[in-house]
């Protein structure tokens, strides 16, 4: 693994690791909420040994990777981190890499294709069920429960535990979302440096209440945001992943979602795996990726 490298798109300058460059297939894979690009390491090491170039980049407010310019919105709505991709795709010039994608990752990744077709070769979404971006979606009372964070941050005592103390907010997710002492304290200090980006919490913040209705979005992405609404189907090839134990997204949550996907689709359920499956179980996810791709053509 190399260290962080940089692109320029029209609104950042998106840092990125990057393994097997020289690879003859490219792999981008998306990190989630809160974690950082460091999450794939494992599964990026397997796609790279396999002849994958893999490019795991930093999402707006996340590590390294910065805005140009100060007067931009520091937006976290979901169809901004779609559009991000596709602009980190045309930078580095890619042609119909394979998008993988945890958590925000999923979403980035699943809307980057939403908003233009054919622009993956194959899809995969971890931990996160497609369709759920609608605010007015229904849930269970045991899924509202397992997104108190999400309320709580709509408020100004969730807004400052997220500014002033986002190791002690983050560390929750980490020890509630997933079974037994699955993570180490280097795992994690590794991850949390990625939140001390200066835009972090605002990013944060935003993304929360903007998915729920409690924040306008930028103007920007207003075309962006009719097209993803409501979410259409989807012509990539895509599989999706989600542990059996996910105390964050039930792994009800994404089931029944075939409707949506029609150049192929498949789920996969991993027992006894929380929310982190790349970080859990590496080997299966990475196994079950480049099965999936063996599959479907690449």
């Amino acid at each position: 693994m190399s260290a962080y490298a940089w692109i320029q798109t029209p609104l950042l300058d998106i840092a990125y690791l990057e393994w097997n460059p020289s690879g003859s297939r490219t792999a981008v894979l998306m990190h989630g909420w809160p974690d950082s690009p460091e999450s794939w390491n494992t599964v990026a090491g397997r796609l790279a040994a396999d002849g994958y170039r893999v490019l795991c980049p930093a999402l707006r407010g996340f590590g390294p990777t910065r805005f140009r310019d100060a007067a931009t919105p520091r937006s976290g709505e979901l169809a901004a981190l779609g559009r991000d991709l596709l602009d980190f795709i045309d930078a580095l010039g890619l042609r119909q890499p394979l998008l993988a994608g945890h958590d925000w990752g999923a979403r980035a990744a699943a809307n980057a294709c939403g908003l233009r077709r054919g622009v993956a070769a194959q899809l995969v979404l971890l931990s996160v069920g497609y369709g759920t971006n609608d605010p007015n979606q229904t849930l269970s009372l045991a899924q509202a429960r397992n997104y108190w964070y999400h309320w709580f941050m709509a408020t100004p005592r969730g807004a400052k535990a997220v500014r002033d103390n986002r190791r002690e907010f983050t560390r929750m997710m980490w020890d509630t979302w997933s079974p037994g002492a699955w993570y180490s304290p280097e795992d994690f200090d590794e991850a949390v440096q990625a939140f001390d980006n200066p835009d972090w919490a605002d990013v944060v913040l935003h993304s929360y209440r903007h998915r729920w209705g409690y924040a306008e979005g930028d103007p920007t992405y207003l075309a962006d945001t009719a097209l993803l609404t409501p979410a259409p189907e989807l012509t990539v090839p895509t599989l999706v992943l989600h542990g059996g134990a996910d105390a964050c997204n039930q792994p009800a949550s994404s089931e029944g979602k075939e409707a949506f996907f029609q150049g192929g689709y498949a789920r996969r359920v991993l027992d006894g795996v929380g929310h982190f499956p790349q970080r859990e179980a590496p080997q299966a996810v990475a196994d079950a990726i480049l099965a999936f791709c063996a599959k479907t053509g690449t």
